[in-house]
């Protein structure tokens, strides 16, 4: 005799992954409750018992991406657990396209989302880091915690065709001179941005500017 295999009863963790995989597939905004309970093969009602609305339902996808971020082995220089927290939310955030969306528009952050954020200050606060310094240090990381930036000024793409950039870039000499050189002259110049690369270049220079305020005890009252 052949019995229909038991199914396990929908849960909270159950819609969580459902969501993210979808939003994977087709992105956060196309992410509906009734999409998800279609992938789930429920009603929409049912997904309900587990989240209260949509908003909810992304918070829950969100916090299994933060609850996943690696935690520095113990014993490293508070900059170096500071980049490695960090790095690790970029890898994790950064395997999920729709994860800076999330963050962008949360209205309010969850215990897990203060939960990591209170690590980066208590990294900082055991490098002897003076509270003031932790304030204006969370504030100059801003999305750069999450692992995550945006360029808010892209510069014009340069033209594929030979001729048609040669003059693109004698126009833009006259008016840009100082964007032409460095589009021209710079180390790899005219080849994509490496994202990773110009993210740790950044990071570093907040830390090491943070550590070196420390040093020289600085005070937001100077």
């Amino acid at each position: 005799m052949s019995s229909s295999p038991v199914r396990r009863p929908l849960d909270r963790e159950q819609v969580l992954a459902a969501a993210a995989g979808l939003a994977d597939e087709i992105g956060l905004e196309r992410t509906s409750m009734r999409r998800v309970a279609d992938e789930l093969g429920v009603t929409a009602m049912a997904l309900y018992k587990h989240v209260a609305n949509r908003e909810e339902l992304i918070d829950g996808m969100l916090d299994r991406l933060v609850a996943s971020i690696g935690v520095p082995a113990g014993g490293l220089p508070w900059q170096d657990a500071l980049r490695e927290r960090i790095g690790s939310a970029r890898m994790v955030m950064g395997a999920h396209p729709w994860a800076q969306a999330a963050i962008e528009t949360r209205a309010a952050a969850t215990p897990t989302v203060l939960g990591y954020m209170d690590s980066l200050m208590n990294i900082m606060f055991d490098g002897g880091l003076s509270a003031d310094l932790v304030h204006h240090a969370m504030h100059a990381l801003s999305t750069r915690m999450w692992g995550i930036t945006r360029d808010v000024l892209p510069t014009p793409e340069v033209p594929a065709d030979p001729a048609v950039r040669a003059r693109a870039l004698s126009e833009f000499a006259v008016s840009y001179p100082a964007i032409v050189r460095m589009a021209t002259t710079a180390p790899h110049a005219g080849a994509a941005c490496d994202d990773d690369a110009e993210f740790a270049f950044a990071l570093d220079l907040l830390i090491d500017g943070f550590a070196r305020l420390h040093e020289q005890g600085w005070s937001s009252a100077r």
